[in-house]
Order: structure tokens, then C-alpha cells, then sequence
């Protein structure tokens, strides 16, 4: 699970459980090997500035060519963005998102039946968007309903850290990063799944808490 701080101004799918399980570049054993694991969260102002965006990467280290070919979302895999606009650690908006048959399913953002690590997919909100997963190598495939963006299928892994380096720091070969250093996930890919919505269905001012799991269907 990851969480971050953000501040800002004022079909037919089956209901099913999931139990939240999630980790960092496939480090957790519970996830190796596995389709769950999630390599970054993000959250920010959208190039709309009315707008806040999220973002939640899965299955991090995917090759170029067969690789990311053959990647797919897991339909027993829920990915939830919970929101917190109170300051009390609490989900009070979820929006969820939801692979079946080569498309997305994405609900919310809406109050959860439920807080905490178990969920049950939101299907009667009434904010929902169901876009095509973007096959790789294609141009990026964008559904927009009410004025919810969304995207999900393979994109370039983001994050940058030059792991030899570290190593040689924890070693105590090296004291501090290159610059410019060695991006480690170079050339590799992730399954990402984008979300942007009007800051309007958030509501709340000053910062909120917010945070993604993946959650497996049970």
C-alpha cells in the first residue's frame, strides 16, 4: 500500500469481495511472481487545474516486445484509490477499477460500502467509465463520462533509481547518487492505470490523504 499527501483548493460487472494485498517492484514475497503488485502511485493537479489526476502502476519490470505483449491486468484484481478528506486516516471516497473482457471498469469516486482492507466493487455509483484496455504499442485509448477521464494498459515505467549506486552506498563503497545517475528501469514497462476526475467529486480544502491498494478477489 502507498499513501501520499496532496493538496488543493477548494457494462455489467459481478459485486465481489477483495482482501488488499500490494508491494513496491515485486520486493514482497506475498506479490513476486504475481499481478498485484503495485510499482508507483501518483497524484496531481491535472493539466486542467479543476482537475486531480491518479495513477496506480502494477506488474513493474515488464520487458519490451513479448513481455509487455503478453501482460494483462488480472481480473481477479481490484485496484482501489482510496481517498481521505477528513485527516483521520479513514477512506471516505474510493474509486475502483476493474479489468473484464479487454476493458476497464472504473467506479467512482464514491463513498466505500465498507473501509478497510476488504472491498466490494462500487457498481451502482453513479460516476462510472468503462474504457478498452490500450494494447501495447498502440496509441493510448481515453473514455471520459461526466467529466471522470480514464486510461489503463501498458506504458513506460516512470520511476528512476540507480540501484547499483545504492548498493554501493549501503556497501559503504559510494556516500551519496551520481548525477546524472543510471535509471535501473530503463527500457521497461508497467501496467498503469490513469483515473482523472474533478476536484468538485472530492471536496474537502487544504490536503487530503490518499493512497492505492490491489485487492484480490477472494
Amino acid at each position: 500500500m502507498k499513501k501520499t499527501k496532496l493538496l488543493f483548493a477548494t457494462a455489467i460487472v459481478v459485486v465481489a469481495t477483495f482482501v488488499a494485498i500490494a508491494a513496491d517492484h515485486i520486493d514482497a514475497p506475498a506479490v513476486t511472481n504475481g499481478t498485484s503488485d503495485i510499482t508507483d502511485f501518483y497524484a496531481f493537479q491535472g493539466e486542467n487545474t479543476s482537475n486531480i489526476a491518479f495513477v496506480a502502476n502494477v506488474q513493474g519490470l515488464l520487458g519490451p516486445g513479448s513481455d509487455t505483449q503478453n501482460a494483462a491486468f488480472d481480473e481477479n484484481v481490484l485496484i482501489e484509490f482510496n481517498i481521505d478528506t477528513n485527516g483521520d486516516n479513514v477512506e471516505d471516497l474510493v474509486i475502483q477499477a476493474t479489468p473484464r473482457d479487454g476493458k476497464m471498469y472504473v467506479f467512482g469516486p464514491t463513498a466505500p460500502s465498507q473501509t478497510g482492507l476488504n472491498s466490494t466493487i462500487a457498481s451502482t455509483s453513479s460516476n462510472q467509465v468503462v474504457v478498452d484496455i490500450t494494447p501495447y504499442g498502440q496509441s493510448a485509448i481515453v473514455e471520459s463520462s461526466g467529466g471522470i477521464m480514464a486510461f489503463a494498459g501498458p506504458r513506460d515505467d516512470p520511476f528512476f533509481m540507480d540501484f547499483a549506486q545504492y548498493g554501493q552506498i549501503i556497501g559503504g563503497n559510494a556516500t551519496s547518487f551520481n548525477d546524472p545517475g543510471m535509471d535501473t528501469f530503463a527500457g521497461s514497462n508497467v501496467m498503469s492505470v490513469v483515473v482523472e476526475v474533478p476536484k468538485s467529486m472530492i471536496g474537502g480544502s487544504g490536503t487530503i490523504n490518499t493512497w492505492v491498494e490491489s485487492k484480490r478477489k477472494q
